[in-house]
């Protein structure tokens, strides 16, 4: 049986970067296995490729120490006495397919380390599940719920790397504990036929648990002083809402506690991320993509100095790779660009993660850990104009769109109260919408319940004539709104000459974006010409 991780996004896939594939054999003989603990190789079922030589280890670190020394030479005209810092204080963020097995994790710890070296200090390394943990325990959940039980394949990755690193005896102790206490869960639900999703939440919990542990095993092992925390350890504190759970007000204050008057700061704290506990001490998380949420919440509650979250991706393109050949890194985006990226299709953060930097002003860093000489995308506060006409183009795809029109007398008043209150109660949420005074067009996005978009059309057309039209898509510009007549302009004439109707535009709410609905067949065939336009010099339109 071979794991090969296979990272995706919107933006950037693994493939840009040229990052070699991964894969082993879930039993490795203790004959035949490679041990990264002591830096050497065998032959055998696990193979650990070539890390890096000295020499390219020393330009990372170099690259890194110049980014470092330019942060410094801007705090020097920010800060009151115009001191310098020795050490920037930041978290650092790894998602699962960073951590996908003990090669990764290798990889990983060898990276902070470099980062160290380079002159940051991570107050906080916030982890995933290791790779595909997490879609493996919701499974292992499904398969319980029809009366079997077998983690086997999680066990199995989890002790592969603990023999890789040949973990000390206590941390081998907790993992084991760990995944003997997931499976007996597991077992409870095969007895009684429920999986609440408060019991979901601490189900899913064991993959960061463990990863956490391993990691921190790990840093130590190679020189860097760690310990693994769970997160209500350090202060992240959630109210009740199992699956998808809100961070408590009081949480920002105890988490700065913790790391202000608890924690060493020369000793890397190793966080779980995705989780925390409610008020009654029981497990939630934080919705899927959760972890970029710590990883924020903790920077910012500690005002740190930048935010990095590593990825398998090289920071923000102007467009998905997978369609653009020619997408160009973004160096900077706002807060304000990065969260409209996020929610319209973008899966490089969490689209709440921006709320705890934004209030605090802490920058956050997307970075590569699969390359991580790359300077990535930093998303902060900017003041003035964008640099750029067009900062990037993405996509929401597989909504549908709902044209409404009242049939009451032009002039009657409530038209657009009775349908959000109809919307409110199937509990829909609108991406994006365009009204008048006797009619509004929206869109659902396909994680709407099937159900409910039905029950709220069919409310809806007690006093309106309803259309619904499935199979659309929203494409967005990520722009400055004030220069939407040149956007616009530009936009149009590229529609026109490619035969691309557009059913619906909204612009104004947001001032970083103009969205358009278009069929998904002709989605493709936008993005490439706008591209062409805005990035390429290659703009192609009919006179």
């Amino acid at each position: 049986m071979k794991i090969s991780t296979l990272a995706t996004s919107l933006l950037v896939s693994l493939g840009s970067v040229g990052s070699p594939a991964l894969a082993f054999s879930l039993a490795p003989s203790s004959s035949s296995r490679s041990v990264i603990a002591g830096h050497r190789q065998q032959n055998g079922a696990f193979y650990i490729p070539r890390m890096s030589s000295e020499d390219e280890s020393n330009a990372v670190v170099d690259k890194e120490t110049s980014i470092v020394e330019d942060f410094k030479e801007k705090q020097s005209f920010t800060s009151s006495d115009n001191s310098k810092k020795d050490k920037i204080d930041v978290t650092m963020k790894f998602g699962g397919s960073s951590l996908a097995n003990a090669e990764r994790i290798h990889h990983v710890t060898a990276l902070i380390k470099d980062q160290i070296a380079a002159g940051y200090r991570p107050r906080a390394v916030i982890c995933s599940a290791m790779g595909k943990t997490t879609n493996a325990l919701l499974s292992a959940g499904d398969f319980a719920l029809e009366g079997r039980v077998n983690i086997d394949a999680i066990r199995t990755l989890h002790n592969t790397a603990l023999d890789e690193f040949e973990v000390n005896e206590n941390v081998r102790k907790e993992v084991v504990e760990l995944l003997d206490e997931c499976e007996d869960l597991l077992n409870g639900v095969k007895l009684i036929q429920e999986l609440s999703p408060k019991s979901l939440d601490q189900l899913v919990s064991y993959g960061e648990r463990c990863s956490v542990r391993i990691v921190a095993a790990r840093l130590n092992q190679i020189g860097v002083p760690a310990q693994a925390f769970d997160a209500w350890d350090v202060g992240v504190l959630t109210d009740s809402n199992f699956g998808d759970a809100k961070l408590l007000p009081e949480s920002e204050d105890a988490i700065r506690n913790a790391f202000l008057n608890r924690l060493d700061p020369d000793v890397v704290a190793v966080v779980t991320g995705f989780i925390g506990h409610d008020p009654n001490g029981k497990i939630t998380t934080l919705g899927r993509g959760g972890s970029d949420l710590s990883a924020t919440a903790i920077g910012a509650a500690c005002n740190l100095d930048e935010i990095q979250v590593w990825k398998d991706v090289d920071g923000i393109l102007s467009a998905d790779p997978r369609l653009v050949d020619k997408a160009v890194p973004v160096d900077d985006v706002s807060y304000e660009e990065a969260s409209e990226l996020a929610y319209f299709g973008a899966q490089v953060l969490h689209p709440i993660a921006m709320q705890p930097a934004m209030k605090h002003n802490v920058p956050v860093r997307v970075k590569n850990s699969y390359n991580p000489g790359a300077k990535g995308t930093v998303i902060g506060k900017r003041d003035g104009p964008a640099p750029r006409l067009v900062t990037a183009i993405t996509c929401k795809r597989g909504i549908q769109l709902l044209d409404i029109e009242s049939t009451q007398m032009l002039g009657a008043y409530g038209f657009l109260a009775n349908v959000f209150r109809d919307l409110e109660q199937n509990r829909l949420s609108v991406d994006v919408l365009a009204s008048s005074e006797v009619s509004v067009s929206l869109t659902l996005d396909k994680k709407q319940k099937i159900d409910n978009v039905d029950h709220a059309v069919a409310k809806l057309s007690e006093y309106a004539n309803v259309k619904v039209k499935k199979d659309r898509a929203i494409l967005t510009l990520i722009t400055d709104v004030e220069r939407s007549s040149e956007v616009l302009a530009t936009a149009f004439r590229v529609f026109d000459t490619c035969g691309i109707k557009v059913e619906m535009m909204s612009q104004g709410a947001s001032k970083v974006n103009i969205s358009f609905v278009l069929k998904n067949d002709q989605i493709d065939e936008a993005i490439t010409n706008l591209h062409k336009c805005f990035f390429e010099d290659k703009c192609v339109v009919s006179n």
